[in-house]
């Protein structure tokens, strides 16, 4: 809209000089150059701008003789009290009153209180220009005392923006009236207010014409009102109109440049344009130069140390504050103070509130201390946010403490303090406290917004107070204005406790008061889903149509991720294929539930039947959709199906990630390709500084098989460096050790997984058992074994290799050894009695603790019963160590890539 107003140079004007204009601003105007500068740059980018009229400022200072300015051609002649003669004899008109009558009383004897600071007539004049229509009439009685005062009194109290405008062109027209600079200031803001950008525009120029000089206030009003308006770019061009004429903001204009950018979210642009008005830089710089932020004081330097007001200062620590830049903010305060500015409450407010913001509890202690120490008066922001912080950081107790207290300094709490509260205390279940506070609610008519009636279902419904929620929710039901939001966030809450009869009840109430949204039926699909009632919740969408209702995409992967987690893929695809016609596929998602569900289900010919259609249908598989299909394949070894979707994704131009790496790696260990697995370890290495106990265990792994001892002590003893290694780790290196008969090592592998209580897999006991009765170790491979039963590890099979091997060194019989396997198989119970007996009797270290505890041990959760032990099948003694880190690294179905213990927590 400024590009439409046209450039005239007015060098030649004279500036009348009048009492009303403008004192001196804080910051001393610069004196313009002698010639006004066109407009090069606007912010908004590229586009040149050019304003109707560029003003020039004399180089002399103005006078602050009266003088006001009337047209002579009219025969107007000038008074020494400002008004004109002929005002007294012009002819009145009658426009009529607001009764429409004609007859309209001049003075009144009653006027609104709220005028009444002005004291003296202004009152009267301004009740009677709310009253009478007319103008002629309604200023009648004061025509001839309406000085400059009056009339920007007059002007900045009408609550229109017409009758502003009606009264400021009824000063114009009668012609025996003075408008300065304020009065016009006044009719900018005021139309700016209203949004009325072409009158404003028409007002700047008729300012040109009337030789009436823009003021630095004159600049500030246009960027407040062109921000306020949501017209940035715009508003920072009156800025740039501003430093033409050679003028620099004053302070007032600074703040409100400084919250134009703040409102916009430009903090660093405030941040800087602050520091350049500080250091007496022109806005024409257009933020090209650079300034460090901490380079310069809050006084600046430029301005010779003047002390800035409390405006501003707030101003800044409400912009650093809004930018989450605490130290800056408290360092403007600090410097408040050190300037000998009070901070006010506004300053306290925002202070407390970027503390309590990021959790500094010590320092809104601090600034409620330091607001004692100045005597500076909380006021119910204050109590609302002390309320708000408290509540966030469970600081409850205060916060109602706080709440007391505003009440007893006689500050009546707002809304928000309320609602504030009242959530705090349904999130605790605290059902006492919230009850109390909404019978305040209800005996002050405060409304409860939905939020916190959502938050008040939710704290019944987990206090256990079912009839108490659905009377809660039946209150604000049968006010029939709930909105969806509102209508949802119930049944969500019923639905996620498992309560679907009664999110059943919610959303049938909404049926009755109106045709539900999307919304309402997505999340009792949802509730259906919790609470695996997955027939209702296809049954439910299927009737959406019935309902008038049009699914969402939200409505589709609801059901569709649901279906697919519940492992029923047949069904889900079928919703995915409905999606698809519906146009709300934009990405792989619903088709990888799909195929994970299948995999999971090890249904990998259909998963990649799913895969093949998406392709088909032109929608690209992502990263997480290979992953999950490589992984698979990973799992039962298939080595060339695997890679097939591994050389796909690098046809798509998808880099590989560390998940892919590690479904590779694992493949390569399954199948035993050291070379592969090597190459893909390094790959891993790129990506990870620190490669994963995962991967590190496989090549472990590799490496042990290959009795490759350098390169597995290599990166075992990177494990233990990082604190990494874990059992398997050890369990592998020990094995190894095993292998090649170095007992020693072995034994101190062994030892440290016991001082470490890492020795808890079934798997781990039996490689040590093994490990000591190969190296001679008798006595310890027995204590071994008591450890073992005493931590309710079942023993197997294997578990029994290498005890007979002990027994038989220390003398007994193949045949008994035989003998005692079958009476074990038989019975476990009496079978493992006779093996500690026979240890016992052997000469073997032993002694009846083991047995004795093994007895009288109450059963365990997945462990042996007195009555029989339900032992595992045996495992080969061929057969490949585990190789685990903490857990694996796919969500994804699929098995580890070797044999693994029993997990006796998991039930595996």
């Amino acid at each position: 809209m400024l590009a439409k107003l046209q450039r005239i140079d007015i060098n030649c004007i004279l500036i009348p000089s009048s009492t009303k204009t403008s004192t001196s601003s804080v910051v001393a105007v610069s004196q313009p150059p002698n010639k006004p500068q066109p407009i090069k740059k606007l912010p908004n980018g590229g586009v040149k701008k050019r304003l109707s009229r560029v003003y020039k400022k004399p180089h002399e200072p103005k006078t602050h003789q009266k003088h006001d300015l009337c047209s002579t051609q009219n025969g107007f002649s000038k008074y020494p009290d400002g008004e004109n003669n002929s005002c007294s004899s012009r002819v009145e008109k009658k426009r009529g009153s607001l009764g429409g009558n004609g007859v309209v009383k001049k003075t009144h004897a009653k006027c609104s209180t709220k005028w009444l600071r002005y004291g003296g007539f202004i009152p009267a004049i301004l009740e009677a220009l709310e009253t009478v229509a007319d103008l002629d009439e309604a200023l009648g009685p004061w025509e001839k005392r309406l000085g400059n005062k009056e009339r920007t009194i007059v002007l900045k109290e009408q609550s229109s923006w017409e009758r502003a405008l009606e009264i400021f062109e009824w000063f114009k027209r009668e012609g025996c009236y003075e408008l300065n600079v304020i009065h016009y200031n006044v009719m900018l803001r005021t139309l700016g207010r209203a949004r009325k950008w072409s009158l404003v525009e028409s007002l700047w120029n008729e300012m040109g014409k009337m030789n009436i000089v823009p003021e630095n206030s004159t600049y500030g009003t246009l960027i407040d009102v062109y921000s306020k308006g949501g017209l940035k770019d715009e508003a920072l061009c009156w800025l740039e109109v501003m430093a033409e004429q050679g003028m620099e903001p004053d302070e007032v204009t600074m703040g409100i440049v400084v919250q134009t950018h703040k409102k916009a979210g430009e903090f660093e642009k405030a941040e800087q344009f602050f520091q350049k008005w500080c250091l007496g830089k022109s806005v024409e710089d257009d933020g090209e130069t650079s300034i460090q932020p901490t380079s310069i004081k809050i006084n600046g330097y430029a301005k010779g140390h003047v002390p800035l007001s409390s405006y501003t200062y707030n101003n800044l620590i409400d912009t650093y504050g809004k930018a989450r830049k605490l130290k800056e903010a408290s360092e403007t305060f600090a410097q408040m103070l050190k300037d000998g500015v009070v901070p006010n409450t506004v300053t306290f407010n925002t202070m407390i509130h970027i503390c309590g913001n990021q959790g500094r509890l010590e320092e809104v202690a601090s600034l409620i201390h330091k607001m004692e120490e100045l005597q500076c008066s909380p006021d119910a922001r204050t109590y609302s946010i002390l309320i708000a912080i408290h509540a966030k950081y469970d600081g409850i107790e205060m916060a109602a403490n706080y709440f007391k207290k505003m009440k007893e300094a006689s500050l009546e709490p707002d809304l928000v303090g309320y609602r504030t509260l009242l959530h705090a205390f349904s999130i605790r279940l605290m059902v006492g406290e919230a009850e109390d506070l909404i019978k305040e609610f209800d005996e002050r008519g405060l409304e409860i917004d939905e939020f916190t009636q959502s938050s008040v279902t939710r704290m019944y419904i987990e206090a256990g107070m079912l009839d108490k929620s659905w009377l809660w929710f039946n209150r604000f039901h049968l006010r029939r204005n709930m909105s969806s939001d509102c209508y949802s966030a119930n049944i969500d809450a019923f639905g996620e406790r498992g309560h679907v009869l009664e999110a059943q009840r919610v959303f049938m109430s909404c049926l009755e008061d109106r045709t539900p949204s999307a919304l309402e039926v997505n999340v009792m699909i949802k509730a259906y889903g919790i609470n695996k009632e997955y027939a209702k919740a296809c049954q439910l969408f299927d009737s959406m149509e019935k309902l008038n209702v049009v699914p969402d995409k939200c409505s589709y992967n609801t059901l569709i991720h649901m279906l697919a987690s519940a492992n029923l893929p047949h069904l889900a695809v079928l919703y995915v294929r409905k999606m698809q016609e519906a146009g709300f596929v934009s990405d792989c998602s619903p088709y990888c539930a799909v195929i994970s569900s299948y995999v999971k289900l090890g249904q990998l010919e259909r998963a990649e039947g799913v895969f093949s259609e998406m392709v088909g249908l032109n929608v690209p598989p992502d990263i997480v959709v290979y992953g999950v299909l490589v992984n698979a394949f990973a799992d039962i070894g298939s080595v060339k199906q695997a890679l097939k979707y591994v050389n796909a994704m690098k046809e798509a131009c998808i880099t590989m990630n560390t998940v892919i790496c590690k479904s590779l790696i694992k493949l390569y260990t399954k199948v035993g390709y050291l070379k592969e697995a090597e190459e893909t370890y390094k790959m891993i290495r790129s990506f990870e500084s620190d490669p994963d106990v995962y991967s590190s265990n496989c090549m472990i792994d590799l490496y042990s098989e290959r009795c490759m001892v350098n390169q597995a002590e290599r990166i075992f003893g990177y494990l233990k460096r990082k604190g990494h290694a874990n059992e398997f780790s050890y369990a592998m290196m020990l094995c190894m050790y095993k292998k090649l008969m170095r007992f020693e090592e072995g034994s101190r592998i062994a030892q440290k997984m016991k001082e470490l209580g890492i020795l808890s897999e079934l798997l781990s006991y039996n490689h040590v058992l093994w490990l000591y009765a190969s190296a001679g170790r008798y006595n310890e491979a027995v204590r071994t074994f008591k450890e073992m039963i005493e931590s309710s590890i079942q023993p197997d099979d294997y578990t029994f290799k290498p005890l007979g091997v002990v027994l038989t060194k220390c003398g007994v019989p193949e045949q008994a050894v035989s003998n005692l396997e079958i009476t074990r198989r038989k019975n476990a119970l009496s079978g493992l009695q006779a093996w500690l007996f026979e240890f016992k009797y052997s000469g073997v270290e032993v002694t009846s603790q083991a047995m004795t505890w093994f007895l009288l041990r109450e059963p365990v959760v997945g462990a042996a019963s007195v009555s029989g032990v339900d032992f595992q099948s045996a495992v080969d003694s061929s057969a490949r160590i585990p190789v685990r880190g903490s857990e694996d690294h796919h969500s994804h179905g699929g098995s580890q890539f070797m044999i693994q213990p029993r997990d006796e927590k998991s039930g595996n």
